[in-house]
């Protein structure tokens, strides 16, 4: 009892910064009152194209190759550099198909869903290949900012000052934050479950390193894998995650929890691909696969749930609000 008082205490103190002001939603002919799609309507998003699904699969896992041959074979100072970026942009995209994978609406076989989504694509983007990040989503999805909200800390406080911003960005951009993340994965190895996950991150890594090896070029492994992970891809997560529930709330309903911000086709290919963007449409059902987010977030629009003062005109927009006129 006490460690809920103690939540709703830090609920109440840490987030809620930037909650709008939700018009009431009686429901429609297609949504029920808290957004959700209902009958034919519902059943007709759930459906997993899973050919197209197998192409965006494909294209996503070649174009690391495709950037490293690129940049290989130009060989010149900024191709280089704009190898490492666009690696940084398409590991980003590697991480959304996992975090699909993770909802089971990557394939709808579910081995197949498991082994490309979690196992494959799990290791690529610096995770064990495990179910691990599966499960604290779902804590996520059930319950936004609750008891196990795996990234309450990510979310809170907002609006924040420009200098606390900052030294965010700066210790995404540094590498300081990559680090924070592999730290815990070589601590407490004397437990078992704890040691097996390492092992199995280690060897996701391993792999890669041995296909930059193979090819002639192991020190490639350094500078167009590992550093655009730890200095781009922690830049481009952070941005997208709070503009995701940065600000938010605890509560039942979805537009208190979640932002949802116009989609362009810059933000698309560069911070918010595989449909990720449509992130109040994804909370509002989490079994609607990525293609179909579009089409929900347009009933929602169309039926009165999510009215045009709740979506913000683009991310910079938002980023701007997310930071306090004084600071």
């Amino acid at each position: 009892m006490n460690e809920l008082l103690d939540h709703d205490t830090r609920v109440a103190t840490m987030t809620g910064g930037m909650v709008p002001d939700a018009p009431n939603f009686g429901g429609s002919e297609r949504l029920h009152p808290d957004g959700r799609p209902k009958g034919e309507f519902r059943d007709e998003l759930r459906r997993i194209p899973n050919l197209k699904n197998s192409w965006t699969v494909l294209s996503s896992l070649l174009t690391p190759i495709f950037l490293i041959w690129g940049a290989i074979t130009v060989n010149h100072p900024l191709s280089w550099v704009a190898a490492a970026l666009l690696m940084g942009i398409s590991q980003n995209r590697l991480f959304i198909l996992h975090h699909e994978a993770a909802h089971r609406t990557l394939f709808s076989n579910r081995k197949i869903n498991d082994f490309i989504g979690i196992n494959v694509i799990g290791l690529l983007t610096f995770g064990t290949g495990s179910h691990g990040y599966r499960i604290g989503h779902m804590n996520h999805h059930r319950d936004e900012f609750g008891p196990k909200e795996p990234d309450f800390l990510l979310y809170s406080f907002y609006p924040i000052s420009k200098s606390s911003m900052r030294r965010k960005v700066i210790r995404d951009a540094t590498g300081v934050s990559a680090f924070r993340i592999l730290r815990p994965r070589f601590q407490r190895l004397n437990e078992s479950r704890h040691r097996k996950l390492t092992m199995m991150f280690l060897f996701g890594q391993a792999a890669v390193f041995l296909i930059f090896a193979l090819v002639g070029h192991p020190w490639l492994y350094l500078f167009l894998w590992i550093a655009p992970w730890a200095f781009i891809y922690q830049v481009l997560n952070r941005l997208r995650a709070i503009a995701e529930h940065g600000g938010m709330t605890r509560a039942k309903d979805r537009r208190c929890t979640t932002h949802q911000v116009n989609q362009s086709l810059l933000a698309r290919a560069l911070m918010t691909p595989v449909g990720v963007g449509y992130h109040l449409a994804h909370h509002v059902d989490m079994t609607v696969p990525w293609r179909n987010l579009p089409r929900l977030h347009q009933a929602l629009v169309e039926d009165g749930y999510l009215t045009k003062e709740l979506i913000w005109p683009n991310y910079r927009t938002l980023w701007k609000s997310m930071l306090k006129s004084a600071g």
